[in-house]
């Protein structure tokens, strides 16, 4: 019998994208893991990729991979529109899996893999490292212990320049593949703040659309474009804080985050430290309570930190290591302190993307503006709606409460 989990990647590139950087780090780091096999699209890559990491099996095929008998957890590290073959082909395995963020391309994807990994009784978590972040953790373990107080209202600040004057990835301007500021920087800062606060009890909001096309980054051709580009949204959260966040795209001179969070009897501030991801930086912890007039630096304790000493401290450790596979450690009863939910696809399926429909929430076309280099139109004349926002399938599934 195996002694550590054997563990399956699906989507791997040598020294580029999030498994070069979050997932091989983790696996070769946390001794209860080991990589046994990668999958590419072609056998060739994946045959490099596997020399590359001293891994002794490659596919290019994650079904197969999914089937060979010394894996034990697949996980997902490809880009969001083809998550769902490779997760269903390890569910249909019977083997647990570990999905990036977004889970699926819409609510039906997610869903269709909840369903099926709940029916197959695997273990089965999806990759929102916000909730394993030191300082996230200290932060709501301090809520929950009284530093503030009640809780009463937070402001969430996310700049998401990816998504600006320029695009490097063409898939994401594209709203049906799911891989959006929305979606994705949406997703994962909106995720902290109901970690931290409790979930949306109400909420609106308005996913705004303002450039039809843009240039993508590394050759200047313009594309067409019908995802967001700034999303706001507020609301009730938890036992009746009121909460506004902001993730605003194509700016990178100003802040990149920042969350602040106010109570009857203190405050708390989250704030980055060198980019505006949660996921990937570790992030600084300040507050104040009582008569203190500014808020202070509070070091984060060092038992939130669940990696080995060895594991340098840059670059979001326990998002990018723990926080990736500390779920999955659960496959062998092995929960790390602050454990998370190893089931995370309940949430997907229920969170992934507010509905068109949803009374409460509005989702604006684009609106061209002077001197932009996308806008086709003056602003001010007419513009017809883009067929995903007339779409009746939901990008966000927002579900009554009370």
């Amino acid at each position: 019998m195996a002694t550590r989990i054997r563990v399956g990647m699906v989507g791997v590139t040598p020294n580029r994208g999030f498994s070069s950087i979050a997932h091989m780090p983790a696996l070769q780091a946390l001794p209860d893991f080991e990589l046994v096999a990668v999958c590419t699209t072609r056998q060739e890559t994946a045959d490099a990729a596997a020399k590359h990491y001293g891994v002794p099996l490659a596919f290019a095929d994650a079904a197969k991979l999914a089937q060979h008998p010394d894996v034990d957890v697949v996980t997902v590290c490809v880009k969001v529109p083809d998550h769902f073959d490779p997760v269903m082909a390890a569910i249909d395995a019977g083997k647990h899996v570990y999905s990036e963020w977004p889970l699926g391309r819409n609510s039906a994807e997610a869903r269709q893999m909840h369903d099926a990994a709940e029916r197959r009784g695997i273990r089965h978590a999806v990759g929102l490292q916000g909730r394993v972040s030191p300082s996230v953790n200290y932060v709501r373990d301090l809520i929950a212990e009284g530093y503030i107080g009640k809780p009463l209202s937070g402001t969430l600040f996310v700049n998401a320049g990816n998504w600006g004057a320029t695009l490097d990835r063409a898939y994401q301007a594209d709203f049906a593949n799911g891989a959006n500021l929305m979606t994705i920087t949406g997703g994962h800062n909106l995720d902290v703040v109901c970690y931290c606060l409790g979930e949306f009890r109400e909420l609106s909001a308005f996913a705004v659309s303002q450039r039809d096309r843009i240039p993508l980054e590394a050759t200047g051709e313009l594309i067409a474009k019908d995802v967001p580009d700034q999303l706001v949204v507020s609301g009730i959260v938890g036992d009746g804080a009121v909460v506004s966040a902001q993730v605003r795209g194509g700016m990178t001179r100003g802040s990149e985050f920042l969350f602040e969070i106010h109570g009857s009897e203190g405050d708390l501030a989250l704030a980055a430290t060198m980019r505006a991801s949660t996921q990937r930086q570790e992030l600084t912890v300040r507050g104040a309570r009582g008569t203190a007039k500014d808020l202070a630096d509070i070091p984060v304790p060092a038992k939130y930190r669940w990696v080995p000493e060895a594991v340098p401290e840059a670059f979001g450790v326990n998002r990018t290591v723990t926080g990736t596979f500390c779920p999955t450690a659960s496959v062998k009863g092995k929960v790390r302190p602050g454990n998370v939910n190893s089931e995370l696809f309940d949430w997907a399926a229920e969170i992934v993307t507010v509905a068109p429909a949803a009374e409460s929430v509005r989702i604006v076309p684009w609106v061209p503006f002077a001197g932009d280099a996308g806008a086709s139109k003056t602003a001010g004349n007419d513009f017809e709606v883009p067929e995903a926002y007339q779409d009746e399938t939901p990008i966000f599934d927002v579900v009554p409460t009370g």
